[in-house]
């Protein structure tokens, strides 16, 4: 049993999908899911398993930030031998090409945590995706859909994990913008390298849910059915992919 999941063996599924917000991972497992059960309650960082057509398949909340995903992510891959994690959080866009509601697959992730520069002792190590989980997600997010269905624009390229919500140099991640990073998140960046030294698959799919350049936010309803986009997108490329 791990220090800050507390599941127990065999509780978690294989594949997790780990958003940030633990009230987010219970609206996915209650919306996605069948015959989820909660097998986490630790410091409010839920986590549940449950099964999506036929395939087990849990939801861990991760909290905010690097540290805190990289505590979740550990154990995950250590303690539970979990094979694949797709991170299904929000972001910030960085440029007029991408629009509110559209949705990043990161390729990459540079970032401004220390983290890595700590690991590598002053190398800059470059975080990337798992390839076939970013096939399959694209594949998966670029399917012709139904009559009627709204379809976000969906985008693949690097995101930068930053470290400070309230950035005290802004002008350093519009020099990231100007180099094409598509958007700031702040996880991504631990997420790919921890499973690069476990030996794991990693993706992180996330959604636009405001606008650095225009200001623009999403609302609360806006959020959710988008939201639940990226989690079907998540999903299809799971298991696609196996």
């Amino acid at each position: 049993m791990s220090t800050h999941i507390g599941a127990q063996p065999g509780e978690i599924a294989p594949v997790v999908l780990m958003p940030g917000d633990p009230l987010r991972a219970k609206w996915i497992a209650e919306t996605f899911l069948e015959d989820a059960k909660c097998y986490s309650e630790v410091r409010g960082m839920f986590g549940y398993t449950g099964t999506w057509r036929g395939h087990r398949v849990s939801v861990q909340g991760s909290g905010m930030g690097q540290p805190s995903l990289a505590i979740y992510a550990n154990e995950l891959f250590r303690e539970y031998d979990v094979q694949t994690i797709i991170r299904v959080g929000s972001c910030g866009a960085l440029t007029e090409k991408l629009a509110i509601r559209d949705i990043v697959i990161a390729s990459g992730a540079c970032t401004d945590s220390s983290m890595n520069r700590i690991r590598f002792e002053g190398l800059d190590y470059a975080p990337v995706a798992d390839f076939g989980l970013l096939r399959g997600a694209y594949d998966a997010a670029t399917r012709p859909s139904g009559p009627g269905d709204e379809v976000p624009g969906v985008h693949v390229g690097l995101i930068f994990s930053n470290d400070s919500f309230y950035s005290p140099r802004p002008e350093l991640i519009t020099r990231m913008a100007e180099h094409g990073v598509l958007a700031v998140e702040m996880e991504a960046s631990a997420l790919y390298t921890l499973a690069a030294k476990f030996d794991r698959k990693a993706l992180a799919i996330c959604t636009v849910s405001d606008h650095i350049v225009t200001g623009e936010e999403t609302t609360a309803q806006e959020r959710e059915r988008t939201f639940g986009a990226m989690v079907e997108i998540a999903l299809e490329a799971a298991f696609t992919e196996q």
